[in-house]
């Protein structure tokens, strides 16, 4: 099983959903097929275009959007004098609807992977008669332990590493809250202040994967610059308020999607999102699948690729 080849999309634009924000979206495959909406990961990861290669174009409606305040979305938070009061999960799911309702589409298949699952599951929850599958790869939910896990508890394996993540922060904030003094740093009108923060954050993110030899060990801090800010200055901020949702109130709501079929594609060697929050998931979701890749972690690995792609093919149209 191979991916499809790359295509081009046949139409695109900036949707306005309001306080200043136009979200970038564009759609391939397909016109007639069964929609697919694609949730990038970071948060702060916009701007990708690969993940519709899954995805035969002739049977589905291939529908890919950047999250306000990144990617070709404007404006883009790199910008430090950009604020983040308009920009939560809460709007995230808003701005799903307000596509959904511009683009038409009555039902849609959701796929996406590590932050991506946090926005889906909770779009889901707050709408699932508009759900018709879910498709969900190395599952973050953002709960409090996952993120304190990422940001302070997985140290005790990294621990140099760390020690340097923390050390980016002022000294008398190395005790605290990493993520909002990493925020502050994040949103200076300094640009050395702020590009410092960021490669120092995404040197952390590369350090947890760095094991990841069948996947892509040190991408975080491959892109551009701006790249690099707004997706540090986003992960902060919304990490730093566990993406504005109660503790476990995903797992607590799971029982409005028993009706939608869903597969979690999960690595046993992910570092960044252990396996728990999908074991946690699929054991209270009856119509839900996990799959467990034994040599992947986080940036996935062939027998992953695999395992989606498959994935995929059982929810395609005859």
């Amino acid at each position: 099983m191979a991916p499809f080849p790359p295509i081009e999309p046949y139409a695109h634009g900036l949707l306005d959903v309001g306080d200043g924000n136009r979200i970038y979206w564009e759609t391939g495959g397909n016109p007639d097929g069964k929609p697919v909406l694609c949730v990038h990961g970071g948060p702060g990861g916009g701007g990708a275009r690969n993940s519709r290669k899954g995805f035969d174009p002739e049977k589905f409606r291939i529908i890919l959007f950047d999250q306000r305040g990144c990617g070709e979305s404007v404006p883009n938070i790199a910008d430090p004098a950009v604020g983040l009061e308009h920009n939560t999960t809460h709007h995230l799911i808003a701005d799903m609807e307000r596509l959904r309702e511009h683009l038409g589409v009555e039902k849609w298949m959701l796929y996406g992977g590590s932050w991506g699952p946090t926005l889906m599951l909770a779009y889901a929850e707050r709408h699932p008669e508009r759900v018709s599958e879910m498709v969900m790869i190395a599952s973050f939910t953002s709960t409090p332990d996952e993120v304190d896990w990422l940001y302070r508890g997985v140290s005790r394996l990294l621990p140099r590493e760390w020690e340097a993540f923390r050390d980016g922060v002022p000294e008398a904030e190395r005790d605290g809250d990493l993520l909002s003094a990493y925020s502050r740093l994040l949103a200076s009108p300094d640009r050395a202040v702020q590009l410092r923060a960021a490669r120092d954050w995404c040197a952390w993110e590369d350090a947890v994967i760095a094991h990841e030899t069948n996947g892509k060990p040190g991408q975080y801090s491959a892109g551009p610059e701006d790249q690099l800010i707004t997706l540090a200055r986003m992960c902060a901020h919304y990490y730093g308020h566990h993406a504005w949702l109660e503790a476990g109130e995903i797992l607590a709501n799971v029982h409005r999607l028993h009706d939608i079929p869903a597969v979690f594609i999960q690595g046993r060697l992910d570092l960044s999102v252990p396996l728990r929050a999908a074991w946690n998931l699929t054991q209270a979701w009856p119509s839900a699948e996990l799959v467990v890749i034994d040599d992947s972690g986080h940036t996935g690995s062939p027998a992953m690729g695999e395992a989606v792609l498959k994935a995929i093919a059982g929810f395609t149209p005859a």
